[in-house]
């Protein structure tokens, strides 16, 4: 009787000291007779679409290979907005803020101490000095081709300017020079509902496409020092859009969806360092002031720099792996240069995010930055050889954006 009730004490482990406990039995796994319950990859309703975005995610996740994942990403094609960086639309910059989350700030952020006087310096001027005489002299000396006389005087003469800044910094060794290179971006932000065809009614993400071509471009093997840091938070908003972008107006195409920098991902300098943009004949100072649209001339350089930077950085960032599903953990740094032979913009870009899609964008605080100035004559005008007005400021501005080395 006394070991029948010891011997189911030893069952419940009732009252007995820790050395006469028995060892709990494992649990024997319960594996369940039919698969899981999931919904269809072919129909319609909510569930099917969300399994169906979530396997495509795991798929570019999986990708390891640069090339391959970016075939992923652009693999689809649906209609998009096409978006033009020289965009003549009334405030367009505020509509290219909201498409790219960017945040503009006036000025130029420190990038350090400005050259230093010397002799290298005076070089620089008088070769520079030179060169503006030497064009100015021979484009002008029979008629241009009407409607073309910015791509026979000014193109000619800021690509030189990039050429001699670019030997004289010093970043001839690491550095790539591109003429006329393809810059494309392919984005989302924001979404739709497809209001005809065979999709009607269904909920899409707002698809974007630049396709860019700047005049000039420096690439270099390093990255250009960041001039915040990424969580950095400035008190400039994002203007928000609630209208359609067809408003602006930018209409929509479906062709092939393209991510480039201006060379290929196996490419050794595949970061952007400056790009030279020239402003097209139709953009005339005398003209948009006498359209009464003089406020119009800053709005379209700054349009021009958002839209432009925010590809270039963006490609960048995706040739690096990142993704909107992704996104950026350093910042990506480029500068640009807007002229029209004569008057000079200056403006710098730093991509904290390319995170934009509805379902990624969840940190209001991180956002994209762009810096830039007023535009300002670099010489007033050029009579019988010689410069008049040479602007030193814009000079030296020029010298500080070659001057800017990479990490």
């Amino acid at each position: 009787m006394a070991g029948r009730r010891i011997f189911g004490r030893l069952q419940h482990n009732l009252d007995l000291p820790a050395a006469l406990l028995l060892p709990p039995e494992p649990a024997v796994p319960r594996t369940s007779l039919y698969p899981p319950v999931v919904a269809s990859m072919t129909a319609k309703s909510k569930a099917s679409r969300r399994r169906r975005i979530e396997g495509h995610y795991s798929r570019v996740h999986a990708q390891t290979d640069i090339v391959s994942k970016l075939q992923l990403i652009t693999g689809q094609q649906r209609l998009k907005y096409v978006v033009y960086p020289q965009s003549f639309a009334l405030n367009s910059d505020r509509w290219y803020q909201h498409f790219t989350k960017t945040a503009y700030r006036a000025g130029l952020p420190g990038t350090g101490s400005g050259p230093e006087e010397g002799e290298e310096l005076d070089r620089i001027r008088s070769q520079l000095c030179e060169l503006l005489l030497h064009h100015y002299h021979y484009t002008r000396r029979g008629r241009s081709i009407l409607y073309k006389e910015h791509l026979t005087s000014s193109a000619p003469f800021i690509t030189d300017l990039a050429s001699l800044l670019t030997t004289h910094c010093k970043h001839s060794t690491d550095g790539v020079l591109d003429v006329n290179p393809q810059v494309n971006f392919y984005w989302f932000r924001g979404e739709t509902r497809v209001t005809k065809g065979c999709r009607k009614g269904r909920i899409d993400p707002v698809r974007f496409q630049i396709d860019d071509s700047p005049l000039v471009q420096l690439r270099v093997a390093k990255p250009l020092p960041e001039f915040v840091p990424l969580d950095h938070v400035v008190p400039e908003e994002v203007p928000f859009i609630p209208y359609e972008p067809s408003r602006l107006p930018l209409f929509t195409r479906q062709y092939e969806n393209n991510i480039f920098i201006g060379a290929k991902v196996n490419s050794p300098c595949s970061f952007g360092h400056t790009q030279f943009h020239l402003v097209p004949n139709r953009f005339q100072r005398n003209r948009l002031e006498k359209l009464n649209l003089a406020d119009q001339i800053e709005v379209f350089l700054r349009a021009n720099a958002i839209a432009s930077l925010f590809a270039w950085t963006g490609a960048q960032a995706m040739y690096q792996g990142f993704w909107s599903q992704a996104d950026v953990t350093r910042p990506f740094v480029s500068q640009a240069v807007i002229s029209d032979g004569k008057y000079f913009s200056f403006f710098c870009y730093q991509l904290n995010t390319i995170a934009l899609a509805v379902d990624s964008d969840k940190d209001p605080n991180r956002k994209n930055i762009c810096w830039g100035t007023q535009s300002a004559p670099l010489y007033e005008a050029v009579e019988e050889g010689n410069i008049k007005g040479f602007n030193e400021d814009v000079f030296r501005q020029l010298v500080v954006f070659f001057q800017n080395r990479p990490e």
